[in-house]
């Protein structure tokens, strides 16, 4: 039997008597919340989106299918061990049944297109996980890489190293030593597409057989049961970055002949070799000895069962103990770029629980050696160096100074970029507050001078491989040239700034070129008055980006900007508006896990009503929402 409980955002507390019990009432909720979620991923998963899209599902549809999405997430079921494969078959049992009582019409989406939810498979669930991280590997990166590689050589880097990278998050830790209670914190936000309804779903199981029980609140991607990278037990919490590990390889075959097993076609003559095609695995076997966990070993040992995305692991428990680790199956490649065998070292560090100055934070940075043995391209340094600028020296933390690291705004790579015009920003502090007229004037000036060096002469042949590839509509995102030079303008700058002529452009010619236009829009008033003017949250719903849904989501100011500690991702020269950033943001709190927090950019539900976007404000103002654990401040329902 299970009980079914929320606190005043909506978010659902689960009680059962058992795991089964537990996970299929997390799936009967799940759909309660998020119908028209779950059969969007159902369908994405599948490769039928284009039945409810037409033709602007076709080329996602084509490459899930060549990915075979579905045929791998069965594999990787019947891989699972029997434990396994029970929780998971449950957790769809409930969806089923809830869905089998379902009023298709009152699903705002799922009225409009007239369509009622699809049934769920056993596995289900594995394959809505791996349909939402096949791009969030390198296939794009490594697209780019050959293009732009092709067109300009070498000074092809000058568009990729260390700061073109986009999938990221944080997390950082401190022992004991270090706060007021004398137990170890955790903070951290995930960055992915700000989606509508959330990438998240938070949630609180409680296991209540006496031979199996656990407490845990976390996060947990919709359509898959348990928690997975971001929870407090109790007695233990984790946290994960992208360790931006290289697990997806493209491969040059000869078009028209079979491919081997390990392999997937992605377009004639090229085909992808991924670390869940090679294992047939998901790493599902992780999933109940997460919910299990009392400890940093136990944690370490779970994620032991990885395999992708890999990860870097920050997790600390209520004794003291704080760890990092890589986690996830790494392939180790010969001279010629075959895979070989796995990597089998995870790079664990721990802590020293009385150091004072100790601390572990990962921002998806090249941390050192470790990341060398991982991957080629990570990001930019900045939100890890500012993390702990801001830890440095610092004790008797406290669970809302850990919320102010996460609404910081410096953007650290301002005097890189500010250095192309000498003086042009001396009134600048480099904090991109939503009501700072100077952050809005150099970001103003920073599109101008993105739009100038994509548009420059030097970069024309680019713009045509871009123009001209055959990648398709897919990876066009990965593939524009504007995209990346503002992804790259502070590699770019420091470039010019060390006395080369980057790519053959004059810079600092083209940077006060931007800056004299800027100044006429000033001039005449047609500058934006502040950052939050134009840099606004974005909200991205799948209907919608098909011209299929208007869901009128409130577009507040924000703070942040792509590389602050406060990621709010913007795109110089194509858009202010953030549609890319903290997906949900929690602090762990070992001593008392209501002193924590946690938060989401819109809300608990997917449908119309108080719960669809009431954590906004809190999550726009960087603030947390409550966790609450007193049942007695839950409300039942039925």
């Amino acid at each position: 039997m299970a009980r079914l409980y929320r606190d005043t955002y909506g978010i659902p507390h689960l009680r059962a008597d058992s795991v089964t019990d537990l996970a299929r009432a997390q799936g009967a909720v799940t759909v309660r919340d998020r119908a028209w979620q779950l059969e969007w991923l159902r369908r994405r998963a599948t490769g039928t989106t284009a039945a409810l899209v037409g033709d602007d599902g076709v080329a996602w549809d084509d490459f899930s299918r060549r990915m075979r999405t579905t045929e791998s997430a069965r594999r990787a079921y019947d891989a699972c061990e029997p434990a396994t494969q029970a929780f998971v078959a449950s957790y769809v049992d409930g969806v089923n049944a809830a869905l089998a009582t379902l009023d298709p019409t009152t699903v705002p989406e799922l009225n409009r297109l007239g369509v009622a939810p699809g049934p769920w498979e056993p596995w289900t669930p594995l394959a809505t996980f791996l349909a939402q991280h096949l791009l969030f590997g390198s296939i794009g990166t490594r697209l780019w890489e050959r293009l732009s590689g092709a067109v300009l050589g070498a000074d092809a880097r000058l568009l990729s190293h260390e700061g073109p990278f986009t999938s990221g998050s944080n997390a950082w830790a401190v022992g004991g030593a270090r706060t007021a209670s004398g137990v170890p914190l955790i903070g951290g936000d995930p960055h992915r597409t700000i989606e509508q309804p959330g990438v998240y779903q938070q949630v609180r199981l409680v296991c209540e057989d006496p031979d199996d029980a656990f407490d845990v609140a976390g996060f947990s991607f919709v359509g898959v049961p348990g928690v997975q990278h971001f929870a407090h037990a109790g007695e233990v919490a984790w946290a994960i970055t992208n360790a931006c590990a290289d697990y997806q390889d493209l491969v040059e075959v000869t078009p028209g002949e079979p491919l081997p097993e390990d392999l997937l076609e992605l377009q004639p003559g090229l085909a992808v070799r991924a670390s869940y095609r090679v294992l047939g695995d998901l790493g599902f076997d992780a999933l109940l000895p997460l919910l299990r966990a009392r400890s940093v070993a136990d944690v370490d040992d779970a994620l032991d069962r990885w395999v992708e995305p890999v990860n870097n692991a920050v997790i600390a428990d209520r004794a003291g103990a704080v760890r990092y680790r890589i986690a996830g199956r790494v392939p180790v490649r010969n001279a010629q770029g075959e895979w070989v065998g796995w990597l089998d070292d995870p790079h664990r560090a721990d802590l020293d629980p009385v150091d004072p100055d100790g601390a572990i934070v990962t921002a998806n940075e090249r941390r050192g050696p470790e990341s060398a043995r991982i991957g080629s391209v990570f990001a930019p340094p900045y939100r890890a160096r500012r993390i702990r600028d801001l830890l440095a020296g610092r004790s008797g933390l406290t669970a809302e100074d850990f919320v102010a690291i996460h609404d910081d705004s410096l953007l650290l790579s301002v005097p890189t970029v500010a250095a192309l015009v000498p003086g042009a920003f001396d009134d600048f502090d480099g904090r991109m507050r939503a009501g700072s007229p100077h952050a809005a004037r150099y970001a103003a000036w920073r599109s101008a001078l993105v739009h100038r060096i994509a548009e420059a002469p030097e970069l024309a042949r680019l713009r045509h491989a871009v123009a001209t590839h055959d990648h398709g509509p897919l990876f066009a995102p990965w593939l524009g040239v504007t995209y990346r030079v503002g992804l790259a303008l502070p590699t770019l700058a420091a470039a010019a700034s060390a006395g080369h002529s980057p790519l053959g452009l004059d810079l600092a010619a083209l940077a006060r070129d931007a800056l004299a236009e800027v100044d006429a829009l000033a001039a005449t008033g047609d500058l934006p008055a502040t950052w939050g003017e134009t840099h606004v949250a974005a909200p991205v719903h799948a209907l919608a980006e098909h011209g299929l849904h208007d869901p009128d989501l409130p577009a507040p100011p924000l703070d942040g900007d792509q590389d602050c500690v406060r990621a709010a991702a913007s795109y110089p020269a194509i858009t202010d508006a953030c549609s890319k950033g903290s997906v949900a943001r929690y602090v762990w709190d070992l001593a008392d896990r209501e002193r924590g927090g946690w938060v989401v950019p819109t809300g608990a539900s997917g449908l119309p009503g108080p719960h669809e976007r009431d954590q906004q404000p809190h999550w726009a103002a960087g603030t947390l929402v409550p966790i609450v654990s007193d049942w007695d401040d839950l409300t039942p329902e039925p």
